[in-house]
């Protein structure tokens, strides 16, 4: 992978003498506090801003900072008019807007496409703070502010919208978000090297229409543009012949890859084409290994799109760089005492590496954070719960979490450079792990013995879902998470037990996760503790039929599981498995008119089913599976006797289907029941907040 220049060798820009902010100004009043006549770079977010490196306005602004840049933030502005986005005065630099932590429609509707009554980024939960397509909204309002500021956007809401995609909440293909907020830059992943390299640039007075060699970047260039003759366009006729394989042709005799660029299908096409689609979307995913990934270009009217490579991902030098910086750790002073649940759920816990090789066809992270691990060194992750100890209010000795997209992750990586670099698999894992996958679990299991040794320190939780196909190859990680960090549960996600579904979600078999089980229950019984396992499952995700969910659904009774929560799939921009809802083709093979086809659940009344059948023992449901259930011919599940699934009777004012809504979120809020003991039901475990910046739909 091509070296590149390090966050911290950039010489600091002259601002640096005002020194550091103890919270990025949201005021002007705060700015003069600090000396300042103006920003440098002013960060718009759909999200409170809280100082603390899980929220992505604040690591951006102290790694701004900390290059020397003025940096001002404008937190979940009034929208309907620019003069919201004037309180700060006029950027020296540039814009840079966010929708936040989460997609701004998975933040602000559920999976039955229903507006949420509460927004865990908002002071006291407020709902409505933020706009349907906040990134697009955001840009044009700071357009009309200040004309002729560059405006760059960025975050999860803009790499899962960078080409065109399938928007569920309107049911239709849209274009590009970079085209709609009419930005001038597109930072996606985790923009960090793109970030500071742009803004000392812009700084060194290089017009932004120049920038166009930043790795992770995308912009709008007209349809004949190239960036240097190097470069080798392949013929847009062949790219749309859908069946035909690799889509890279050298067009002439040369081997670098780094000197291609695959063109997509254009937008026109792939709206009016489903197949297209799903083949668009397969090339995408092919093309994003940094060590190999290729430039994209997206036809879009009379222009192109234009996507660089991905960015090169951050060493774990740079990684403590970014999460060492001064910190208030702490919600903005000027929300008082109002509580934002997204704060009080990572208050006390620590993001510990970012990224997933897991490559779950659902999960958002492989579009923005990439399947690379970039790990904390221990000294970083230790001196964190130390700042936490000191820093933090209402610190009791727990440490929430140690985690991150995937628990047990941790300084995983392919054991040769070179191999990680050719790969093109689209996960590590699946169908079984690979052999050059380096599966170590013993720097985690250092991290936690240091951990929980630190003083003022009484427990250290992990919260994170755990990948079990990777833990039960180390016995010793599986006793000692067990022993010393589970809290009386523990969640992982199986998302199903049939063949069907879990082929499309590229996740393990049941084999697997009855291994683990009996690793668990024997390690908390060595232990003398009463443990369980929470397991999470998603309903209508696509290759998934009524028939898998009544087999899911007898699984759960026989194993005594009665969830709470639950989560019925929510087709995410860009994801695999949003191409397979939308076009019911399957981009994981070569996609063509005759290729698989994958069955596909869209309308409400069977979405409602399958749900049904994850909370069958609840009576609100049972009218619903007992009618199915005749349907399908397995009218013998309906009974009174232990092998029935749902009775024959119906208690009284509980004839209606259930109407609650499906809550959306990959880490969807579950619980269980212990099975057949008289201890009753669990308690529900909290839905995390970042479901979606820990991978979720």
């Amino acid at each position: 992978m091509q070296s590149v220049k390090s966050l911290t060798a950039y010489r600091p820009y002259w601002a640096k003498r005002f020194g550091t902010a103890p919270f990025l100004p949201m005021s002007r009043k705060e700015m003069d506090v600090l000396g300042w006549d103006a920003c440098d770079i002013i960060l718009v977010t759909g999200d409170a801003y809280i100082d603390h490196p899980s929220f992505g306005m604040a690591l951006v602004g102290r790694l701004l900072e900390a290059q020397g840049f003025r940096v001002g933030i404008i937190s979940q502005p009034d929208w309907t008019s620019p003069d919201d986005f004037r309180r700060l005065g006029k950027p020296a630099l540039f814009f840079g807007i966010t929708a936040g932590n989460m997609d701004s429609m998975v933040n602000r509707y559920t999976a039955d496409r229903k507006i949420r009554s509460d927004d865990a980024y908002t002071p006291d939960a407020a709902p409505n703070k933020r706009p349907d397509h906040a990134v697009t909204v955001y840009a044009q309002r700071a357009r009309e502010a200040f004309a002729g500021v560059p405006i760059i956007i960025g975050g999860i809401e803009a790499s899962l919208r960078r080409i065109a995609h399938y928007d569920y909440w309107s049911d239709t293909v849209h274009r590009s978000v970079q085209v709609d907020s009419k930005a001038d830059l597109l930072l996606f992943g985790n923009a960090e090297r793109a970030l500071v390299e742009l803004a000392h640039r812009l700084a060194k007075g290089e017009k932004i229409a120049a920038v166009r060699d930043l790795r992770g970047t995308a912009f709008m260039v007209p349809a004949d543009w190239t960036p240097d003759e190097t470069w080798i366009e392949i013929d847009e006729t062949v790219a749309t012949k859908v069946g035909t394989g690799e889509t890279a042709i050298k067009l002439l005799p040369r081997s670098d890859r780094s000197h291609t660029v695959i063109r997509l299908p254009a937008f026109e096409a792939v709206k009016a084409d489903p197949v297209l689609y799903a083949h668009a979307s397969r090339v995408f995913h092919l093309e994003s290994n940094p060590g190999n990934a290729r430039a994209l270009v997206q036809r879009h009217g009379q222009r192109d799109l234009w996507l660089n490579p991905p960015p090169i991902p951050l060493t774990t030098a740079e990684m403590d760089h970014v999460f060492g910086l001064p910190y208030a750790r702490a919600p903005h002073p000027s929300y008082g005492d109002a509580k934002i649940p997204a704060w009080e759920m990572i208050r006390f816990s620590i993001n510990i590496m970012r990224g997933c090789f897991g490559g779950c066809t659902f999960c958002s992270i492989t579009e923005h954070e990439g399947r690379i691990i970039q790990s904390r060194s221990e000294d970083s992750i230790l001196r964190e719960i130390e700042d936490i100890r000191a820093k933090t209010p209402g610190f009791t000795g727990v440490i929430s979490d140690l985690g991150g997209p995937t628990a047990n992750m941790y300084r995983m990586a392919c054991k040769d450079t070179k191999i990680e670099a050719a790969c093109r698999r689209l996960s590590c894992v699946y169908p079984d792990i690979c052999p050059n996958l380096d599966t170590d679990h013993t720097p985690l299991i250092s991290l936690y013995r240091k951990a929980r040794q630190l003083p003022g320190v009484k427990k250290v939780l992990i919260s994170s879902g755990l990948r079990y196909d990777l833990a039960v190859r180390s016995p010793e990680y599986v006793k000692e998470l067990v022993a010393h960090h589970v809290g009386g549960y523990l969640k992982i996600a199986p998302e199903h037990t049939e063949s069907g579904p879990l082929s499309k979600m590229m996740k393990p078999g049941m084999g697997a996760y009855d291994k683990f089980k009996r690793m668990f229950d024997a390690a908390s019984q060595a232990a003398g503790k009463e443990q369980y396992l929470i397991p999470y499952f998603i309903a209508a995700h696509p290759g998934t039929t009524d028939t898998d969910m009544l087999e899911l659904a007898l699984w759960l009774k026989k194993n005594g599981f009665r969830l709470d929560q639950v989560q019925t799939f929510l087709p995410t921009p860009l994801a695999i498995a949003t191409s397979m809802w939308h076009t019911g083709k399957n981009p994981l093979k070569r996609v063509s008119a005759s290729s698989e086809d994958v069955p596909v659940v869209r309308g409400g009344g069977q979405r409602k089913l399958q749900k049904a059948f994850l909370r069958y023992h609840d009576p609100k449901n049972w009218p619903l599976l007992r009618d199915a259930l005749k349907t399908m011919g397995r009218a013998d599940l309906i009974g009174n006797g232990k092998k029935h699934l749902v009775p024959a009777w119906q208690p009284a004012g509980t004839d209606h289907p259930e109407k609650k809504s499906a809550l959306a979120g990959r880490h969807s809020a579950t619980s269980a029941t212990k099975p057949q003991s008289p201890g009753g039901r669990h308690p529900a475990v909290p839905r995390h907040p970042f479901s979606q910046r820990r991978g979720g739909s």
